[in-house]
């Protein structure tokens, strides 16, 4: 294929410098220049891969035990016909399930013991259409809650710091208590400990009691299912799930996605994936803006063969686009070079972080102090089509200046002393 010549002289400006000592120090920078690229492209892969990679490990922890889309009545009533709700919900083609529930604070006392809780009822039949729950219970089963029974399932870090077991009894404190001459006495209800559940997510391991939506409802006297959970088929679409949602149910009722229940989560996530990008992004940058200096080194080296090329007829603009193709061709190379390398370890991180660990008989994530004891991965074209666009355009803006200044060069005065 017959090329243009300022491409074929850009090529060979960047193979040229391994004869010579002055180009050959040339070429060292320009390889310099393309491995800082590789290097900078290939760490932000790997970042923002592990990155999402706990995000993903908690955030499927965290949806083990509650739903993607939760409807309340506005008014705070309960839903008298939650099915009625459930089939309007299911219009949308995202919601996969349904099923109601009861949300409410209160104390769990044993003993000395005692801590606030998130009281949550829910169907049993109903529950596992909607959270992984019961792949998530160590003791027990789902069928132990009951309606009449008052058994509960608490998670696995309450079991302990109460140290209470399959079997024993805890005392619930509800508020709204009864007014005596003595003063406010709390309503108590004892309850049974019937299984014991694992989340992975210290605040619903501690702090998250589950019971049959009857009995909460009995308890905290709502007279009813306060709201019904989704299931939908993306959990990332959640967002724009509840927005329609929300316009379609009107404003008798109030449509919260997982995203806004945990959003002090979910935004210091966000933030800090941003901010990482903006850093290890300046990484890069530096190393793009390394190629200013090559390129400049490259135009002084070679104003010899540009007047040459002026005097051939070459236009001052073929002259520019030579020294970008040089320029363009080094960013090209570092950027495949970094995103070869950075996929490479994101998607090997599982088999490269344990022989690092077997290797310096080290361990990086102990499980005795980290709940997530493994290094996760998860590499999106989300992040990685941006890493690659914003290298090339970097090193792009890095060739104007010295392609600029090469096209400025003056035949004369650069062939005086030749």
């Amino acid at each position: 294929m017959n090329w243009p010549y300022e491409i074929r002289i850009g090529w060979r400006y960047t193979r040229a410098g391994r004869a010579g000592r002055r180009n050959g120090f040339i070429s060292f920078i320009s390889g310099v220049s393309m491995l800082g690229i590789s290097l900078g492209v290939a760490a932000l892969i790997i970042v923002l891969s592990v990155m999402n990679g706990f995000q993903k490990e908690v955030r499927d922890r965290m949806l083990g035990v509650i739903a993607h889309v939760e409807i309340h009545a506005a008014d705070g009533q309960p839903i008298e016909d939650w099915q009625a709700l459930a089939r309007r919900a299911a219009q949308d083609p995202q919601v996969k399930a349904a099923a109601p529930f009861v949300a409410a604070q209160a104390l769990v006392a044993r003993g000395e013991d005692m801590r606030g809780t998130m009281i949550r009822g829910i169907s049993p039949a109903d529950e596992p259409g909607v959270t992984p729950l019961a792949a998530r219970l160590r003791d027990g089963e789902l069928a132990t809650l009951q309606p009449g029974q008052w058994n509960v399932l608490i998670g696995l870090q309450m079991a302990r710091s109460l140290g209470v077991a399959p079997g024993d009894t805890i005392a619930l404190v509800t508020p709204g208590g009864q007014t005596t001459p003595a003063g406010v006495v709390p309503r108590l209800k004892q309850v049974t400990v019937s299984g014991v559940f694992e989340a992975g997510h210290y605040e619903y391991d501690s702090g998250l009691v589950l019971m049959h939506i009857d009995d909460a409802a009995r308890l905290f006297r709502t007279g009813g299912p306060q709201g019904i959970q989704l299931r939908l088929a993306d959990q990332q679409a959640a967002r724009e799930v509840s927005a329609r949602l929300g316009g379609q149910l009107g404003p008798a009722f109030l449509v919260r996605d997982w995203t806004r229940t945990n959003a002090a989560w979910y935004d210091a996530v966000q933030i800090e994936k941003r901010m990482m990008f903006i850093i290890l992004t300046l990484i890069v940058a530096v190393a793009a803006f390394n190629l200013v200096s090559t390129l400049v080194m490259t135009v002084t080296d070679k104003q010899s063969d540009i007047a040459i090329l002026r005097t051939l007829g070459a236009s001052p603009r073929s002259i520019m686009a030579i020294f970008m193709v040089q320029g363009a061709t080094s960013g090209v190379i570092g950027t495949l070079g970094g995103l070869a390398l950075g996929l490479a370890v994101a998607f090997n991180v599982d088999v490269i972080v344990p022989a690092l660990e077997r290797l310096f008989n080290a361990s990086f994530l102990p499980g005795s102090i980290y709940l997530i004891s493994s290094m996760p991965s998860d590499p999106q074209a989300a992040d990685i089509v941006p890493i690659g666009l914003i290298s090339l355009a970097l090193a792009f803006v890095a060739t104007l200046y010295p392609s600029w200044r090469a096209s400025r060069v003056n035949p004369a005065e650069a062939l005086r002393y030749e």
